[in-house]
């Protein structure tokens, strides 16, 4: 039924644009025009485009990009724009279907092309997603490059070099402020492996999602999760609940952790049969009105989960 009402709303959208253009169209700016899909693009954008260029974030504060359509008026700004950054995993899987059908104004880059890619992983305990997955086989590519700091910068580095090529004209101007962006997410990457090469015990256990397996293998962690980063499953069997309680009973650990957005119904039943407590770990992935009214961006957000870190890991 999805892919359905995405067919009309993709067939919709080239009714309006074909043919003559249909629809009227506001006049464009002068300015570059950034389309971006997820939150870290949009931040790493408007990072790297400073003052110089517009940047459009499509995903709505708080919505969830697995399961996100776009409407007609997302698929013509996508057309339209002078650079689309996009993630170019299984939650954006939509976007190939649009850049299949339309003829793109500017240039599509991918935030999975910028790094080099994970497996994603099923760890012991974890709910399968598929029957034929076991234990420490791997999945797809995964997709959530962005968790770790070392590739958000990779990423803000080659945004600049992108915009840099599309207005010769202040690409200086993009270089400049990508490069301080990026020091500043090094400045980070920085107090996040001090903090963890202080410690001798590195595990951390997640009743809920895991998207952060290039956070994990960039400072060495080993970890427990409900579910792999990408799944579309809520309620874990019984067998992982179980398996999570007793890893979190017999090791002593002092959290189960939960992602943004999650109603974390599972971390606080196998915190409360551990005698445990539980905290968020923001995945950066999307973010509230109220984050996104306030300024957060990707370096105050890892910021927060460093805090969460020292006060609860």
């Amino acid at each position: 039924m999805k892919k359905q009402v995405f067919s009309l709303l993709l067939l919709c959208a080239l009714v309006l644009t074909g043919c003559g253009g249909q629809i009227e169209k506001t006049e464009r700016s002068d300015r570059l025009q950034i389309v971006t899909t997820v939150f870290p693009a949009y931040d790493f954008a408007r990072a790297a485009a400073g003052e110089w260029a517009d940047v459009k974030l499509l995903l709505p504060p708080g919505t969830e990009s697995h399961t996100y359509e776009p409407t007609p008026s997302d698929i013509l700004a996508v057309q339209e724009c002078d650079l689309f950054l996009y993630l170019g995993g299984e939650s954006d899987a939509w976007v190939e279907t649009i850049l299949s059908a339309v003829e793109m104004r500017g240039t599509a880059m991918r935030m999975v092309d910028c790094v080099d890619l994970l497996e994603e992983e099923s760890v012991a305990g974890m709910q399968e997603e598929h029957e034929d997955h076991g234990a420490g086989e791997v999945a797809e590519l995964d997709e959530h490059v962005w968790t770790s700091p070392q590739n958000a910068a990779a990423i803000t580095r080659a945004v600049g070099e992108q915009l840099s090529a599309l207005d010769g004209a202040h690409a200086g101007d993009y270089t400049a402020a990508a490069e301080a962006y990026a020091a500043k997410i090094h400045e980070l990457d920085g107090e996040f492996a001090a903090f963890f090469d202080a410690r001798t015990d590195r595990t951390m256990v997640f009743g809920d999602r895991f998207p952060l397996r290039y956070f994990a293998e960039e400072y060495d962690l080993d970890y427990y999760a409900a579910f792999p980063g990408c799944s579309t499953q809520t309620e874990p069997s019984a067998a992982t609940v179980a398996f999570l309680t007793d890893k979190v009973r017999q090791e002593k650990i002092p959290t189960v952790w939960y992602i943004e957005f999650s109603n974390h119904l599972v971390a606080d039943s196998i915190a409360e049969a551990a005698g445990a407590k539980t905290a968020m770990f923001h995945s950066c992935h999307n973010v509230s009105k109220v984050e996104l009214d306030g300024g957060a961006t990707y370096v105050t957000l890892m910021q927060g989960n460093l805090e969460a870190l020292k006060k609860y890991l």
